[in-house]
Protein backbone atom coordinates (compact mmCIF):
# COMPACT_ATOMS: atom_id res chain seq x y z
CA UNK A 1 0.00 0.00 0.00
CA UNK A 2 1.39 3.31 -0.99
CA UNK A 3 2.02 5.89 2.10
CA UNK A 4 1.27 9.58 1.41
CA UNK A 5 4.21 11.77 2.33
CA UNK A 6 3.97 15.62 2.29
CA UNK A 7 6.83 16.70 0.55
CA UNK A 8 8.09 13.58 -0.80
CA UNK A 9 7.42 13.13 -4.68
CA UNK A 10 9.33 9.33 -5.66
CA UNK A 11 7.61 10.09 -8.97
CA UNK A 12 8.36 12.18 -12.00
CA UNK A 13 8.77 16.09 -11.02
CA UNK A 14 7.38 18.78 -13.23
CA UNK A 15 9.60 21.46 -14.57
CA UNK A 16 8.25 24.13 -11.64
CA UNK A 17 8.00 21.32 -8.99
CA UNK A 18 11.87 20.64 -9.48
CA UNK A 19 12.31 24.72 -9.46
CA UNK A 20 10.88 24.48 -5.92
CA UNK A 21 12.60 21.55 -4.79
CA UNK A 22 15.90 22.64 -5.80
CA UNK A 23 15.07 25.95 -3.89
CA UNK A 24 14.56 23.72 -0.59
CA UNK A 25 17.53 21.96 -0.78
CA UNK A 26 19.57 25.00 -1.34
CA UNK A 27 18.45 26.03 1.95
CA UNK A 28 19.26 22.94 3.98
CA UNK A 29 23.00 23.04 2.13
CA UNK A 30 22.56 26.28 3.38
CA UNK A 31 21.71 25.27 7.00
CA UNK A 32 24.31 21.93 6.50
CA UNK A 33 27.17 24.58 6.35
CA UNK A 34 26.62 25.19 10.25
CA UNK A 35 27.82 23.05 13.38
CA UNK A 36 26.21 19.46 12.94
CA UNK A 37 24.85 19.45 16.20
CA UNK A 38 22.98 22.72 15.13
CA UNK A 39 21.79 20.65 11.61
CA UNK A 40 18.15 20.48 11.00
CA UNK A 41 16.35 18.15 9.73
CA UNK A 42 12.89 18.20 7.82
CA UNK A 43 9.99 17.38 8.95
CA UNK A 44 8.98 15.91 6.12
CA UNK A 45 12.06 13.08 6.18
CA UNK A 46 11.17 12.75 9.63
CA UNK A 47 7.39 11.62 8.41
CA UNK A 48 9.03 9.47 5.32
CA UNK A 49 11.53 7.86 8.07
CA UNK A 50 8.56 6.96 10.29
CA UNK A 51 6.46 5.25 7.71
CA UNK A 52 9.62 2.95 7.13
CA UNK A 53 10.62 4.22 3.54
CA UNK A 54 14.27 3.96 2.60
CA UNK A 55 15.48 7.43 2.02
CA UNK A 56 18.87 8.69 1.28
CA UNK A 57 21.32 9.46 4.18
CA UNK A 58 20.68 12.95 5.07
CA UNK A 59 22.99 15.81 2.82
CA UNK A 60 26.54 15.96 4.42
CA UNK A 61 27.95 19.67 4.76
CA UNK A 62 28.84 21.59 1.49
CA UNK A 63 27.03 22.56 -1.44
CA UNK A 64 26.94 24.21 -4.28
CA UNK A 65 28.27 26.88 -3.18
CA UNK A 66 30.44 25.45 -0.37
CA UNK A 67 34.15 24.78 -0.53
CA UNK A 68 33.84 20.92 0.42
CA UNK A 69 32.85 18.60 -1.77
CA UNK A 70 28.69 18.51 -2.63
CA UNK A 71 26.82 15.38 -2.18
CA UNK A 72 25.45 14.27 -5.12
CA UNK A 73 21.57 14.58 -5.20
CA UNK A 74 19.17 12.08 -6.44
CA UNK A 75 17.82 12.59 -9.85
CA UNK A 76 14.47 13.70 -10.06
CA UNK A 77 13.75 11.98 -13.54
CA UNK A 78 14.44 8.67 -12.42
CA UNK A 79 12.55 6.26 -12.41
CA UNK A 80 11.65 3.97 -9.06
CA UNK A 81 12.98 1.06 -10.53
CA UNK A 82 15.98 1.92 -12.20
CA UNK A 83 19.22 0.49 -11.52
CA UNK A 84 22.77 1.96 -10.87
CA UNK A 85 24.20 2.39 -14.61
CA UNK A 86 27.62 0.73 -15.42
CA UNK A 87 29.30 3.47 -16.85
CA UNK A 88 32.58 5.80 -16.51
CA UNK A 89 32.30 8.34 -12.95
CA UNK A 90 31.98 11.93 -14.54
CA UNK A 91 34.87 14.22 -13.79
CA UNK A 92 32.66 16.54 -11.59
CA UNK A 93 31.41 13.30 -9.30
CA UNK A 94 32.13 12.62 -5.95
CA UNK A 95 35.65 12.14 -5.01
CA UNK A 96 36.97 8.61 -4.26
CA UNK A 97 38.53 9.47 -0.94
CA UNK A 98 35.28 10.78 0.41
CA UNK A 99 34.85 8.79 3.48
CA UNK A 100 31.12 6.82 3.13
CA UNK A 101 28.61 7.16 5.96
CA UNK A 102 28.33 3.73 8.23
CA UNK A 103 25.16 1.57 7.34
CA UNK A 104 24.61 2.90 3.80
CA UNK A 105 22.83 0.54 1.67
CA UNK A 106 22.77 0.51 -2.56
CA UNK A 107 19.25 2.67 -3.32
CA UNK A 108 18.25 1.58 -6.34
CA UNK A 109 16.02 4.87 -7.10
CA UNK A 110 19.48 6.66 -7.34
CA UNK A 111 21.87 7.07 -10.61
CA UNK A 112 25.03 7.90 -10.66
CA UNK A 113 25.59 8.58 -6.49
CA UNK A 114 26.76 4.95 -5.43
CA UNK A 115 30.65 4.84 -4.73
CA UNK A 116 31.17 1.39 -5.86
CA UNK A 117 34.79 0.88 -4.33
CA UNK A 118 33.75 1.94 -1.40
CA UNK A 119 30.82 -0.11 -0.71
CA UNK A 120 32.37 -3.05 -2.62
CA UNK A 121 36.31 -3.01 -2.44
CA UNK A 122 36.57 -6.47 -3.70
CA UNK A 123 35.00 -5.19 -7.09
CA UNK A 124 37.19 -3.25 -9.37
CA UNK A 125 36.12 0.43 -10.04
CA UNK A 126 34.41 1.46 -13.23
CA UNK A 127 36.77 3.49 -14.47
CA UNK A 128 39.19 0.33 -14.14
CA UNK A 129 37.33 -1.98 -16.11
CA UNK A 130 39.36 -3.25 -19.57
CA UNK A 131 37.81 -1.44 -22.41
CA UNK A 132 35.76 -4.02 -24.38
CA UNK A 133 35.10 -3.01 -28.01
CA UNK A 134 31.63 -2.72 -29.22
CA UNK A 135 30.83 -5.36 -31.57
CA UNK A 136 29.20 -4.22 -34.47
CA UNK A 137 27.29 -6.50 -37.32
CA UNK A 138 27.65 -2.91 -39.85
CA UNK A 139 28.28 -3.47 -43.32
CA UNK A 140 31.32 -1.75 -43.21
CA UNK A 141 32.60 -4.58 -40.42
CA UNK A 142 32.69 -7.08 -43.08
CA UNK A 143 35.77 -8.11 -44.20
CA UNK A 144 36.35 -7.26 -47.84
CA UNK A 145 38.68 -8.58 -50.51
CA UNK A 146 40.46 -7.42 -53.46
CA UNK A 147 40.96 -8.47 -56.40
CA UNK A 148 41.51 -7.75 -60.41
CA UNK A 149 38.31 -9.68 -61.30
CA UNK A 150 34.69 -9.95 -59.38
CA UNK A 151 34.45 -13.96 -57.89
CA UNK A 152 31.34 -15.36 -59.95
CA UNK A 153 27.84 -14.38 -58.56
CA UNK A 154 25.07 -16.98 -59.24
CA UNK A 155 22.39 -15.66 -57.50
CA UNK A 156 19.89 -13.68 -59.47
CA UNK A 157 19.88 -9.57 -58.86
CA UNK A 158 16.69 -7.55 -58.78
CA UNK A 159 18.60 -4.11 -58.85
CA UNK A 160 21.47 -2.50 -59.79
CA UNK A 161 22.76 1.04 -59.02
CA UNK A 162 26.72 2.29 -60.27
CA UNK A 163 28.35 5.64 -59.06
CA UNK A 164 31.30 7.92 -60.80
CA UNK A 165 32.72 10.83 -60.99
CA UNK A 166 32.19 10.83 -64.52
CA UNK A 167 28.89 11.12 -66.08
CA UNK A 168 26.53 8.14 -67.71
CA UNK A 169 25.51 10.47 -70.50
CA UNK A 170 26.23 8.03 -72.66
CA UNK A 171 24.24 5.32 -71.82
CA UNK A 172 20.79 7.92 -72.42
CA UNK A 173 19.30 8.14 -75.94
CA UNK A 174 20.26 5.02 -78.39
CA UNK A 175 20.04 6.07 -82.01
CA UNK A 176 17.71 3.52 -83.77
CA UNK A 177 21.07 1.76 -85.53
CA UNK A 178 23.04 1.72 -82.13
CA UNK A 179 19.89 -0.24 -80.80
CA UNK A 180 19.60 -2.39 -83.80
CA UNK A 181 23.14 -2.74 -83.79
CA UNK A 182 23.29 -4.33 -80.54
CA UNK A 183 20.42 -6.44 -80.77
CA UNK A 184 22.29 -8.01 -83.94
CA UNK A 185 25.55 -8.46 -81.73
CA UNK A 186 23.36 -10.09 -79.04
CA UNK A 187 21.94 -12.43 -81.76
CA UNK A 188 25.00 -13.22 -83.20
CA UNK A 189 26.60 -13.82 -79.73
CA UNK A 190 29.70 -11.39 -81.66
CA UNK A 191 32.42 -10.87 -79.35
CA UNK A 192 33.36 -7.42 -78.88
CA UNK A 193 36.72 -6.61 -76.91
CA UNK A 194 36.10 -2.54 -75.58
CA UNK A 195 39.99 -0.43 -75.08
CA UNK A 196 40.86 -0.36 -71.55
CA UNK A 197 40.04 2.79 -71.57
CA UNK A 198 37.98 5.14 -73.53
CA UNK A 199 38.37 8.95 -74.25
CA UNK A 200 34.99 10.33 -75.04
CA UNK A 201 31.97 7.43 -74.01
CA UNK A 202 29.63 9.47 -75.48
CA UNK A 203 31.04 9.51 -79.05
CA UNK A 204 31.69 5.55 -79.45
CA UNK A 205 29.11 3.92 -81.06
CA UNK A 206 30.89 0.75 -80.39
CA UNK A 207 30.69 1.42 -76.00
CA UNK A 208 26.59 1.93 -76.80
CA UNK A 209 25.93 -0.88 -78.70
CA UNK A 210 28.02 -3.37 -76.34
CA UNK A 211 26.11 -1.60 -73.99
CA UNK A 212 22.27 -2.60 -75.68
CA UNK A 213 23.53 -5.82 -76.24
CA UNK A 214 24.72 -6.88 -72.23
CA UNK A 215 21.08 -5.51 -71.13
CA UNK A 216 19.18 -8.44 -73.30
CA UNK A 217 17.21 -11.47 -72.01
CA UNK A 218 14.83 -14.18 -73.08
CA UNK A 219 12.00 -15.00 -71.13
CA UNK A 220 8.94 -16.97 -71.15
CA UNK A 221 6.04 -16.65 -70.56
CA UNK A 222 5.88 -12.88 -71.68
CA UNK A 223 2.77 -10.91 -70.37
CA UNK A 224 3.49 -7.32 -70.55
CA UNK A 225 1.06 -6.66 -67.86
CA UNK A 226 2.29 -9.19 -65.35
CA UNK A 227 5.54 -8.97 -63.08
CA UNK A 228 7.46 -12.43 -63.94
CA UNK A 229 10.13 -11.98 -61.98
CA UNK A 230 10.88 -12.53 -58.83
CA UNK A 231 7.84 -14.87 -58.51
CA UNK A 232 7.96 -15.79 -54.54
CA UNK A 233 6.48 -13.27 -52.90
CA UNK A 234 5.11 -11.73 -55.52
CA UNK A 235 1.57 -12.18 -54.94
CA UNK A 236 0.98 -8.14 -53.61
CA UNK A 237 2.19 -7.11 -56.89
CA UNK A 238 0.19 -9.28 -58.97
CA UNK A 239 -3.22 -8.71 -57.09
CA UNK A 240 -5.74 -6.96 -59.10
CA UNK A 241 -4.02 -7.99 -62.48
CA UNK A 242 -5.86 -9.32 -65.44
CA UNK A 243 -5.88 -13.11 -65.56
CA UNK A 244 -8.18 -15.07 -67.54
CA UNK A 245 -7.21 -18.37 -67.19
CA UNK A 246 -7.52 -18.10 -63.36
CA UNK A 247 -10.97 -19.75 -63.61
CA UNK A 248 -10.33 -21.60 -67.61
CA UNK A 249 -8.86 -24.86 -67.18
CA UNK A 250 -8.45 -24.98 -70.73
CA UNK A 251 -6.51 -21.99 -71.23
CA UNK A 252 -4.10 -22.99 -68.13
CA UNK A 253 -4.06 -26.56 -70.02
CA UNK A 254 -2.82 -24.85 -73.12
CA UNK A 255 -0.30 -22.31 -71.15
CA UNK A 256 1.32 -25.42 -69.60
CA UNK A 257 1.74 -26.88 -72.52
CA UNK A 258 3.41 -24.31 -74.34
CA UNK A 259 5.66 -24.11 -71.36
CA UNK A 260 6.86 -27.71 -71.26
CA UNK A 261 7.81 -27.29 -75.00
CA UNK A 262 10.06 -23.85 -73.87
CA UNK A 263 11.10 -25.59 -70.93
CA UNK A 264 12.32 -29.11 -73.04
CA UNK A 265 13.77 -26.26 -75.80
CA UNK A 266 16.05 -24.53 -73.10
CA UNK A 267 17.39 -28.40 -71.34
CA UNK A 268 17.85 -29.70 -75.24
CA UNK A 269 20.32 -26.44 -75.42
CA UNK A 270 21.88 -26.95 -71.95
CA UNK A 271 22.97 -30.22 -72.56
CA UNK A 272 24.23 -29.69 -76.10
CA UNK A 273 26.41 -26.65 -74.82
CA UNK A 274 24.47 -24.22 -76.55
CA UNK A 275 22.98 -22.27 -73.71
CA UNK A 276 25.35 -21.98 -70.49
CA UNK A 277 22.49 -21.98 -67.61
CA UNK A 278 18.81 -21.08 -67.53
CA UNK A 279 16.70 -20.54 -64.21
CA UNK A 280 13.37 -22.08 -63.76
CA UNK A 281 11.20 -19.40 -61.46
CA UNK A 282 7.68 -20.96 -59.15
CA UNK A 283 5.86 -18.89 -56.56
CA UNK A 284 7.49 -21.31 -54.18
CA UNK A 285 10.98 -22.25 -55.44
CA UNK A 286 13.64 -21.73 -58.08
CA UNK A 287 15.70 -24.11 -60.02
CA UNK A 288 19.36 -23.31 -61.38
CA UNK A 289 20.11 -25.45 -64.56
CA UNK A 290 24.00 -25.31 -65.04
CA UNK A 291 25.79 -27.21 -68.08
CA UNK A 292 28.85 -28.88 -67.95
CA UNK A 293 31.87 -27.32 -67.59
CA UNK A 294 30.28 -24.13 -65.40
CA UNK A 295 31.05 -24.26 -61.67
CA UNK A 296 33.60 -26.75 -61.65
CA UNK A 297 31.60 -29.37 -62.65
CA UNK A 298 32.30 -32.24 -65.48
CA UNK A 299 28.10 -33.11 -65.21
CA UNK A 300 24.92 -30.72 -65.90
CA UNK A 301 24.03 -29.84 -62.23
CA UNK A 302 20.56 -28.65 -60.75
CA UNK A 303 20.31 -26.71 -57.88
CA UNK A 304 16.38 -26.40 -55.81
CA UNK A 305 16.00 -23.66 -53.07
CA UNK A 306 14.24 -23.52 -51.51
CA UNK A 307 12.89 -26.90 -50.67
CA UNK A 308 10.40 -28.09 -47.99
CA UNK A 309 10.16 -32.05 -47.09
CA UNK A 310 6.66 -32.86 -48.95
CA UNK A 311 8.93 -31.38 -52.72
CA UNK A 312 12.19 -33.98 -51.12
CA UNK A 313 10.00 -36.93 -50.51
CA UNK A 314 7.56 -36.22 -53.80
CA UNK A 315 11.03 -36.16 -55.78
CA UNK A 316 12.43 -39.38 -53.90
CA UNK A 317 8.82 -40.79 -55.00
CA UNK A 318 9.95 -40.09 -58.73
CA UNK A 319 13.19 -41.90 -58.23
CA UNK A 320 15.02 -38.77 -58.48
CA UNK A 321 18.43 -39.23 -56.44
CA UNK A 322 19.69 -35.80 -54.68
CA UNK A 323 21.86 -34.49 -52.11
CA UNK A 324 21.61 -31.91 -49.73
CA UNK A 325 24.88 -30.13 -50.24
CA UNK A 326 24.59 -27.75 -46.79
CA UNK A 327 24.12 -31.41 -44.68
CA UNK A 328 26.37 -34.25 -44.67
CA UNK A 329 26.05 -37.57 -43.06
CA UNK A 330 28.37 -38.75 -40.22
CA UNK A 331 26.77 -42.27 -39.17
CA UNK A 332 23.59 -41.82 -37.44
CA UNK A 333 23.72 -37.89 -37.48
CA UNK A 334 22.95 -35.39 -39.72
CA UNK A 335 24.93 -32.03 -39.36
CA UNK A 336 25.67 -29.15 -41.51
CA UNK A 337 29.49 -28.24 -42.86
CA UNK A 338 31.34 -25.93 -40.50
CA UNK A 339 31.31 -23.14 -43.14
CA UNK A 340 27.79 -23.56 -43.55
CA UNK A 341 26.01 -23.92 -40.04
CA UNK A 342 22.67 -24.43 -39.70
CA UNK A 343 21.73 -22.30 -36.73
CA UNK A 344 19.62 -24.74 -34.99
CA UNK A 345 22.13 -27.30 -34.10
CA UNK A 346 22.74 -31.07 -34.71
CA UNK A 347 19.87 -33.49 -34.82
CA UNK A 348 20.09 -37.17 -34.08
CA UNK A 349 18.19 -39.09 -36.84
CA UNK A 350 17.38 -42.37 -35.01
CA UNK A 351 16.99 -45.64 -37.61
CA UNK A 352 14.77 -48.47 -36.69
CA UNK A 353 17.21 -50.69 -35.45
CA UNK A 354 18.70 -47.94 -32.86
CA UNK A 355 14.75 -47.98 -31.66
CA UNK A 356 14.46 -52.08 -30.84
CA UNK A 357 18.29 -51.87 -28.88
CA UNK A 358 16.74 -48.39 -26.85
CA UNK A 359 13.86 -51.16 -25.83
CA UNK A 360 15.65 -54.02 -25.52
CA UNK A 361 16.58 -53.53 -21.79
CA UNK A 362 13.01 -53.01 -21.05
CA UNK A 363 12.37 -57.12 -22.15
CA UNK A 364 15.09 -58.06 -19.74
CA UNK A 365 13.83 -56.09 -16.73
CA UNK A 366 10.32 -58.09 -17.88
CA UNK A 367 8.61 -54.79 -17.58
CA UNK A 368 8.03 -54.63 -21.75
CA UNK A 369 4.40 -54.73 -21.68
CA UNK A 370 3.81 -52.24 -18.27
CA UNK A 371 5.71 -49.26 -20.46
CA UNK A 372 3.79 -47.93 -23.11
CA UNK A 373 6.33 -47.82 -26.38
CA UNK A 374 6.08 -44.90 -28.89
CA UNK A 375 3.69 -45.61 -31.91
CA UNK A 376 5.10 -45.71 -35.02
CA UNK A 377 3.85 -42.46 -36.59
CA UNK A 378 5.75 -40.82 -33.15
CA UNK A 379 8.77 -42.35 -34.21
CA UNK A 380 8.99 -41.08 -37.63
CA UNK A 381 7.98 -37.22 -36.73
CA UNK A 382 11.02 -37.51 -34.76
CA UNK A 383 13.06 -38.99 -38.01
CA UNK A 384 11.88 -36.36 -39.57
CA UNK A 385 12.03 -33.91 -37.43
CA UNK A 386 15.57 -32.36 -38.84
CA UNK A 387 13.73 -32.37 -42.11
CA UNK A 388 10.54 -29.88 -41.31
CA UNK A 389 13.14 -27.60 -39.01
CA UNK A 390 15.15 -26.56 -42.40
CA UNK A 391 12.06 -26.15 -45.11
CA UNK A 392 12.20 -22.92 -46.84
CA UNK A 393 15.61 -21.67 -45.44
CA UNK A 394 18.84 -22.13 -47.67
CA UNK A 395 20.38 -24.91 -46.31
CA UNK A 396 17.66 -27.23 -47.88
CA UNK A 397 19.24 -26.80 -50.98
CA UNK A 398 18.79 -29.38 -53.19
CA UNK A 399 21.26 -30.92 -56.04
CA UNK A 400 20.82 -32.56 -58.68
CA UNK A 401 23.01 -33.98 -61.01
CA UNK A 402 23.61 -36.03 -64.68
CA UNK A 403 20.68 -37.93 -65.79
CA UNK A 404 19.03 -37.02 -62.62
CA UNK A 405 18.55 -33.89 -64.57
CA UNK A 406 16.56 -35.51 -66.93
CA UNK A 407 14.18 -36.85 -64.60
CA UNK A 408 14.02 -33.42 -62.56
CA UNK A 409 12.55 -32.22 -65.79
CA UNK A 410 9.83 -34.71 -66.17
CA UNK A 411 8.85 -34.18 -62.57
CA UNK A 412 8.87 -30.49 -62.89
CA UNK A 413 6.80 -30.71 -66.73
CA UNK A 414 4.21 -33.08 -64.51
CA UNK A 415 4.13 -31.92 -60.78
CA UNK A 416 0.96 -30.65 -60.00
CA UNK A 417 1.84 -28.35 -57.42
CA UNK A 418 4.49 -26.33 -59.86
CA UNK A 419 1.32 -24.00 -60.06
CA UNK A 420 -0.69 -22.03 -58.08
CA UNK A 421 -4.10 -23.75 -57.33
CA UNK A 422 -5.40 -19.86 -55.54
CA UNK A 423 -4.07 -16.23 -55.01
CA UNK A 424 -3.35 -13.98 -58.18
CA UNK A 425 -0.92 -16.34 -59.15
CA UNK A 426 -3.20 -18.94 -59.96
CA UNK A 427 -2.76 -21.32 -62.90
CA UNK A 428 0.72 -19.06 -64.44
CA UNK A 429 3.26 -21.52 -65.39
CA UNK A 430 6.41 -20.78 -63.79
CA UNK A 431 8.77 -18.31 -65.45
CA UNK A 432 11.73 -19.23 -67.47
CA UNK A 433 14.56 -16.82 -67.84
CA UNK A 434 18.14 -17.77 -70.34
CA UNK A 435 20.65 -15.62 -71.37
CA UNK A 436 20.23 -17.15 -74.96
CA UNK A 437 17.10 -17.96 -77.23
CA UNK A 438 14.93 -20.97 -77.03
CA UNK A 439 11.75 -21.81 -78.45
CA UNK A 440 9.08 -19.61 -77.15
CA UNK A 441 11.31 -17.33 -75.86
CA UNK A 442 10.39 -13.43 -75.62
CA UNK A 443 13.49 -10.96 -75.80
CA UNK A 444 13.36 -8.70 -73.33
CA UNK A 445 15.35 -5.68 -72.28
CA UNK A 446 16.92 -4.77 -69.16
CA UNK A 447 15.54 -0.79 -67.79
CA UNK A 448 18.50 1.47 -67.71
CA UNK A 449 18.56 4.76 -66.57
CA UNK A 450 21.09 7.63 -65.49
CA UNK A 451 20.83 10.39 -63.10
CA UNK A 452 23.11 13.22 -62.56
CA UNK A 453 23.08 14.58 -58.54
CA UNK A 454 24.80 17.25 -56.44
CA UNK A 455 26.89 15.57 -53.81
CA UNK A 456 28.14 17.98 -50.55
CA UNK A 457 32.12 17.97 -50.35
CA UNK A 458 34.50 19.95 -48.48
CA UNK A 459 35.18 22.26 -51.04
CA UNK A 460 31.39 22.69 -51.62
CA UNK A 461 29.06 20.60 -54.23
CA UNK A 462 30.61 17.70 -56.85
CA UNK A 463 28.76 16.26 -59.41
CA UNK A 464 27.70 12.45 -58.66
CA UNK A 465 26.51 10.40 -61.66
CA UNK A 466 24.48 7.30 -61.61
CA UNK A 467 23.35 4.60 -63.71
CA UNK A 468 20.10 2.21 -62.45
CA UNK A 469 19.78 -1.26 -64.19
CA UNK A 470 16.33 -2.99 -62.78
CA UNK A 471 15.25 -6.09 -63.88
CA UNK A 472 15.93 -9.77 -63.55
CA UNK A 473 20.29 -9.19 -63.98
CA UNK A 474 21.75 -12.68 -64.44
CA UNK A 475 25.21 -13.52 -63.95
CA UNK A 476 26.37 -12.80 -67.28
CA UNK A 477 24.80 -9.71 -67.57
CA UNK A 478 26.55 -8.60 -64.42
CA UNK A 479 30.07 -9.02 -65.69
CA UNK A 480 29.38 -8.15 -68.89
CA UNK A 481 27.97 -4.04 -67.35
CA UNK A 482 31.33 -4.54 -65.29
CA UNK A 483 33.78 -4.93 -68.00
CA UNK A 484 32.01 -2.62 -70.29
CA UNK A 485 32.13 0.30 -67.01
CA UNK A 486 35.52 -0.73 -67.04
CA UNK A 487 36.53 1.30 -70.23
CA UNK A 488 33.49 3.82 -69.77
CA UNK A 489 34.50 5.03 -66.39
CA UNK A 490 38.16 4.87 -66.56
CA UNK A 491 38.28 2.08 -64.09
CA UNK A 492 36.51 3.81 -61.11
CA UNK A 493 33.07 3.55 -60.45
CA UNK A 494 30.91 1.84 -57.10
CA UNK A 495 28.05 -0.64 -57.32
CA UNK A 496 25.36 -1.49 -54.88
CA UNK A 497 23.82 -5.12 -55.72
CA UNK A 498 20.20 -5.96 -54.76
CA UNK A 499 20.18 -9.83 -55.15
CA UNK A 500 17.44 -11.97 -54.93
CA UNK A 501 17.88 -13.67 -51.46
CA UNK A 502 16.44 -16.95 -52.10
CA UNK A 503 18.68 -17.74 -55.35
CA UNK A 504 21.96 -16.54 -52.82
CA UNK A 505 22.42 -19.82 -51.96
CA UNK A 506 23.31 -20.99 -55.61
CA UNK A 507 26.79 -19.88 -54.67
CA UNK A 508 27.50 -22.21 -52.35
CA UNK A 509 30.67 -24.77 -53.23
CA UNK A 510 29.66 -28.00 -54.75
CA UNK A 511 31.95 -31.39 -53.97
CA UNK A 512 33.98 -31.75 -57.30
CA UNK A 513 35.38 -35.02 -58.42
CA UNK A 514 38.04 -34.11 -60.70
CA UNK A 515 39.85 -30.66 -61.53
CA UNK A 516 38.83 -30.02 -65.20
CA UNK A 517 41.04 -28.28 -67.95
CA UNK A 518 40.31 -24.83 -68.16
CA UNK A 519 41.10 -24.47 -71.99
CA UNK A 520 38.78 -27.92 -72.90
CA UNK A 521 35.67 -26.11 -71.00
CA UNK A 522 35.78 -22.97 -73.12
CA UNK A 523 36.51 -24.97 -76.34
CA UNK A 524 32.99 -26.98 -75.54
CA UNK A 525 31.28 -23.87 -74.38
CA UNK A 526 32.31 -21.33 -77.43
CA UNK A 527 28.93 -21.92 -79.14
CA UNK A 528 27.12 -21.06 -75.97
CA UNK A 529 27.24 -17.45 -76.83
CA UNK A 530 28.96 -15.81 -73.99
CA UNK A 531 31.96 -13.70 -73.99
CA UNK A 532 35.35 -15.53 -73.67
CA UNK A 533 36.44 -13.75 -70.30
CA UNK A 534 32.23 -14.32 -69.26
CA UNK A 535 32.72 -17.61 -69.66
CA UNK A 536 35.76 -18.41 -67.63
CA UNK A 537 34.51 -16.44 -64.78
CA UNK A 538 31.41 -18.76 -64.81
CA UNK A 539 33.73 -21.46 -65.29
CA UNK A 540 35.26 -21.09 -61.73
CA UNK A 541 34.42 -22.60 -58.62
CA UNK A 542 31.61 -20.28 -56.26
CA UNK A 543 33.31 -18.98 -53.17
CA UNK A 544 30.90 -17.02 -51.85
CA UNK A 545 29.16 -19.55 -50.02
CA UNK A 546 25.05 -18.75 -48.64
CA UNK A 547 26.16 -14.81 -49.62
CA UNK A 548 26.38 -13.22 -52.43
CA UNK A 549 27.65 -9.53 -53.53
CA UNK A 550 26.19 -6.32 -52.42
CA UNK A 551 28.76 -4.12 -53.06
CA UNK A 552 31.68 -3.14 -55.50
CA UNK A 553 34.05 -0.72 -55.56
CA UNK A 554 36.78 -0.70 -58.30
CA UNK A 555 39.40 1.91 -57.99
CA UNK A 556 42.33 1.95 -60.55
CA UNK A 557 40.92 -0.87 -62.19
CA UNK A 558 41.17 -2.94 -59.12
CA UNK A 559 38.25 -4.20 -57.27
CA UNK A 560 37.11 -3.93 -53.53
CA UNK A 561 33.78 -6.30 -52.97
CA UNK A 562 32.01 -7.29 -50.12
CA UNK A 563 29.55 -9.96 -49.88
Amino acid sequence: MALSVPGYLPGFQKPPEVVRLRRKRARSRGAAASPPHELPEPAARRAALAAGLALRPFPAAGGRGGGGPAAARRNPFARLDNRPQVAAEPPDGPARDQPEAPGRFLDSNQENDVLWEEKFPERTTVTELPQTPRVSFSESDIPSSKSAELPVDWSIKTRLLFTSSEPFTWADHLKAQEEAQGLVQHCRATEVTLPKSIQDPKLSTELRCTFQQSLVYWLHPALPWLPLFPRIGADRKMTGKTSPWSNDATLQHVLMSDWSVSFTSLYNLLKTKLCPYFYVCTYQFTVLFRAAGLAGNDLITALISPTTRGLREAMRNEGIEFSLPLIKENGHKKETASETSLGYGEEQVISDEDEEESFSWLEEMGVQDEIKKPDILSIKLRKEKHEVQMDHRPESVALVKGINTFTLLNFLINCKSLVATSGPQAGLPPTLLSPVAFRGATMQMLKARSVNVKTQALSGYRDQFSLEITGPIMPHCLHSLTMLLKSSQSGSFSALLYPHEPTAVFNICLPVDKVLNTEVVRKELTNCGLHPKTLAQLSEIPLLGKSSLRNVVMRDYIYNWRS
